[in-house]
């Protein structure tokens, strides 16, 4: 049986592929640095791995998978996408494929204002963006966010007026902060997978989020966003997983942020018939082309409880101490 380490797995990320591989040919690996990661004893197997800051975390990544002989990695954190992108040459040594874009491909994807750049050079509507620190009187209302390395709607704000947008600036840190035209509207979020050059499928959800996270979702066929997704990928070229963060300004769909990497709604997409983790593995591990067929459904989420006995998580504490002791679950 081919197998598959997920990392991250105590986020919306790293669990919604879990989700997503639940019930295929695949047994999943899954890996977290906190033992009370709930990813963890959802998976057949689980290992406590280290933080993508701290030294030895690749080490350890290639030591899990040596161990369990793993033939793929999906990364389930952001902070993990740039040690891995600029290490897969030795996962691939070691016979493991990471599922991960190229440094250059993360990096703008990480940086709002490299992907707004990036969008208009190549022709893509964009809502106007620029540093915080160069910002004239803008035109109201501006979202204030992170320029590199924000999630989940942390320390963004939205400024209708003069005032709000002076009280928001002392909120942020002004030298990773970027201020962007809001959008009105409906927001949608869209996954698509590329391989070789070439877009082989786009999802399209319109959404409603809550906390940054998306709480509601609704599984559209648009052609408009579908083919202005696909032009997207293929122009800046992901390995993989994509998603495109998007909303509509005069019926026109303005990217607002791209994630080279699988969605906290993988799973949900999933349910839609558009799986894919499932579709990647099959793809590289197979040689089987994506196939898919989407239903139009409203995805509600909500809360599901994990009972875990006291003796598995001292397992799992205790056997991170211990090079390749994996926690059978």
């Amino acid at each position: 049986m081919n197998r598959i380490l997920v990392t991250g797995v105590g986020g919306g990320v790293g669990q919604s592929i879990l989700k997503a591989l639940q019930g295929s040919p695949y047994q999943v690996v899954a890996v977290d640095s906190e033992p009370l990661a709930a990813g963890l004893y959802a998976a057949p197997v689980a290992y406590r791995g280290i933080e993508a800051r701290q030294p030895g975390y690749i080490d350890r990544l290639l030591e899990i998978c040596r161990t369990e002989n793993c033939r793929l990695l999906f990364p389930g954190l952001d902070v993990e996408l740039l040690p891995l992108a600029e290490q897969q040459h030795r996962f691939c040594a070691a016979g493991v494929l990471p599922v991960i874009s190229n440094a250059e491909v993360v990096q703008t994807c990480d940086d709002k204002l490299a992907t707004a750049t990036f969008l208009r050079q190549h022709g893509f509507a964009a809502p106007r963006t620029c540093r915080l620190t160069e910002a004239a009187e803008p035109t109201f209302p501006v979202v204030l966010k992170p320029q590199r390395g924000g999630a989940r709607s942390r320390r963004t704000f939205v400024a209708h007026n003069s005032e709000e947008f002076e009280v928001y600036q002392r909120l942020v840190d002004r030298e990773n902060c970027v201020v962007q035209e809001h959008l009105p509207g409906d927001e949608y979020t869209c996954g698509a997978i590329t391989f070789d050059g070439r877009c082989r499928g786009v999802i399209v959800m319109r959404r409603i989020l809550r906390d940054g996270d998306t709480y509601k979702a609704f599984v559209e066929r648009n052609p408009q966003i579908e083919s202005a997704v696909r032009d997207v990928v293929e122009t800046l070229q992901p390995f993989g997983a994509c998603n495109v963060q998007l909303r509509l300004k005069h019926g026109l769909p303005h990217v607002f942020e791209i994630n080279a990497r699988c969605s906290g709604t993988t799973a949900a997409r999933a349910l839609a018939g558009f799986n894919e983790p499932r579709m990647i593995a099959d793809y590289l591990l197979q040689q089987r082309e994506p196939s898919y067929s989407i239903q139009e459904i409203t995805v509600l989420r909500y809360w599901q409880e994990l009972m875990v006995s006291n003796q598995r998580i001292e397992q799992l504490t205790a056997g991170s101490q211990l090079a390749g002791d994996g926690t059978q679950l």
